[in-house]
């Protein structure tokens, strides 16, 4: 699943947390899920999307810290666990803190 947020008034993805049961990890369900995932967020016009998760995880993807490509997670929020991944080669570059979507009460 993923949600919008702006960063510099920029709609951005943000994922969220993704699991699989056990008795079915190992076998790509989790890597299907997110490339296809960033595939259709690609098709509509999503540059960036961004994940609160696993450093050793989400890196396989092409997620690196926030901050090298400007974006700032909100105060609290550890710098290693919130990664972004740019989407399109063509992206804007964008600077400046998430904005969660006002449901997320943050």
């Amino acid at each position: 699943m993923f949600s919008r947020a702006t960063v510099d008034n920029e709609d951005i993805l943000i994922l969220a947390p993704l699991s699989v049961l056990p008795e079915f990890q190992n076998k790509g369900i989790g890597s299907a899920l997110i490339k296809e995932g960033h595939k259709t967020a690609c098709r509509l016009g999503y540059e960036y999307c961004a994940v609160l998760g696993s450093e050793k995880y989400y890196p396989r993807f092409g997620y690196v810290i926030s901050s090298d490509y400007g974006i700032q997670p909100l105060k609290g929020i550890p710098t290693q666990n919130f990664m972004v991944v740019k989407l399109s080669a063509k992206a804007k570059n964008v600077n400046g803190y998430v904005k969660f979507a006002k449901e997320f009460g943050i």
